[in-house]
């Protein structure tokens, strides 16, 4: 499983002056894998190479059901918890990272450990660790029992206090308004993350930013081209599990943005033939945890039923490449120096 190929070279529509007659599709750009995705399912794909199967790994490697069933034939093991992992086995963490104690308990088990968090997520745990030794109250904003919001309090659960959306503000506490600060979730709605800034600042002035925006690059850009497509379209298709925070976030983006409509779909053959009543332009895209092959399936499946002109909506231009987890790169280069040697 590879990287999402970057999509061919093409005008972005915008408003009605572009609108062609008849049926057309609006396919975002960029869309799909981010790069701390394609690290992550990369890393297990490589250690069922170097190490054989089983590989453990705790916790979808991603939120996709079709990667994870795909890494699973391979011979991949996703378990919930570190105790369902036979001693002496290799588990790998996934992409959304996890608390210090499960580090302990996983020495306790004398496990060998592959840390596939995101760079991303990790940069978010060292600012939490680094404001909590400043005694800093930390503001969470973020989804209550994400995975990636468990770990990232389980850094400084005595520092940190969730905020889930702007909501949730009212019912914030802190021991001392001079020393304040936000950091948040990495696939959160970028609108609804300043919403509940915003609502913050107004509760605590003094309430600090943290050093460099915590919403992922990713998860930013396929926000705004489906910004970009979304009063344009009638329908969007939006292409992920609905365990995927950034694609769950996708939808409400679209139906923001001015769409009639808006799901998400596994794949293509979750998509009701019904949706298409009336609707003459459909947007689609798919979350950082999307493979390009489920996005190809309904491209076909809205060809079949006479969409078959597709336009690309290009936001951003994404390069970011992020190397295996270092245990990975340790073992991999130690393998080849011996290969060498021979």
């Amino acid at each position: 499983m590879t990287a999402t190929p970057s999509p061919p070279p093409a005008t972005t529509p915008s408003g009605d002056a572009t609108r062609r007659a008849g049926k057309r599709v609006l396919l975002a750009a960029p869309r799909g894998y981010c790069a701390g995705v394609d690290r992550a399912v990369i890393a297990v794909e490589k250690a069922l190479e170097q190490y054989g199967a089983p590989i453990y790994v705790r916790h979808e490697i991603v939120h996709n059901k079709y990667v994870v069933q795909t890494l699973e034939k391979k011979g991949a093991i996703f378990v919930e918890e570190t105790a369902e992992v036979p001693e002496g086995s290799i588990v790998m963490f996934s992409a959304h990272g996890v608390a210090p104690v499960v580090h302990d308990e996983a020495a306790e088990r004398k496990l060998a450990t592959i840390d596939a968090t995101c760079p991303l997520v990790t940069k978010v745990h060292k600012e939490a660790v680094r404001f909590a030794n400043e005694d800093y109250d930390i503001l969470l904003i973020g989804h209550d029992g994400h995975e990636e919001v468990i770990g990232t309090s389980g850094e400084a659960p005595d520092h940190i206090t969730l905020v889930d959306g702007p909501d949730d503000v009212a019912n914030v506490e802190v021991r001392d308004e001079s020393k304040v600060v936000w950091l948040s979730q990495t696939t959160l709605s970028v609108d609804e993350t300043m919403e509940t800034v915003d609502k913050l600042k107004e509760k605590f002035p003094l309430l600090i930013a943290p050093p460099s925006d915590d919403i992922c690059y990713a998860t930013q850009n396929r926000q705004i081209a489906v910004k970009q497509m979304g009063a344009d379209a009638d329908l969007v298709i939006v292409v992920g599990s609905k365990n995927s925070s950034n694609s769950v976030r996708l939808v409400e983006v679209a139906l923001g943005a001015g769409s009639r409509d808006a799901h998400l779909v596994d794949s293509a053959d979750e998509i009701d033939e019904a949706w298409l009543a009336g609707v003459s332009t459909v947007g689609v895209t798919s979350g950082a945890s999307v493979p390009e092959i489920l996005v190809e399936g309904v491209l076909e499946w809205l060809s079949g039923h006479g969409f078959e002109d597709v336009e690309i909506v290009k936001s951003a231009e994404e390069s970011i490449v992020f190397s295996l987890p270092k245990e990975l790169r340790r073992d991999l280069r130690a393998e080849a120096a011996s290969l060498s040697e021979k």
